[in-house]
């Protein structure tokens, strides 16, 4: 039976390795056992941080809207539970771009949360 080799297959995986290690500091962009510990953690931490950035976003649309709402004398929790019991959907995001972006529809939707409490 031939021997078989796995040379081309070895040096393709490496040279994927070494490519997405480019810019790495020292012997992690040259070297390929460190290249590939470092891109291994790069993609562990890029797959960990896509889940994050969702909750990070939440926390920063969250603090928004408590900051605007403040202004017009609710706090987050009373003015959510305000558009809860109005039946106003509007989700954070959104709320939380009314805020930034056009102080005057959030002290609308505010005055329709504090009517409702």
């Amino acid at each position: 039976m031939p021997r078989v080799k796995n040379g081309v297959a070895h040096h393709a995986r490496k040279k994927k390795i070494m490519k997405a290690a480019k810019g790495g500091f020292q012997s992690r962009s040259k070297l390929y056992k460190a290249a590939k510990e470092n891109v291994e953690r790069g993609l562990a931490y890029a797959y960990r941080d896509r889940r994050k950035k969702k909750g990070d976003f939440r926390r920063l649309w969250i603090t928004r809207i408590n900051a605007a709402a403040r202004i017009h004398g609710l706090s987050y929790s009373r003015m959510m539970d305000g558009l809860k019991r109005a039946g106003v959907e509007i989700n954070r995001k959104v709320l939380a771009d009314l805020a930034v972006r056009d102080a005057d529809a959030f002290a609308r939707v505010a005055e329709v949360a504090k009517a409702a409490k």
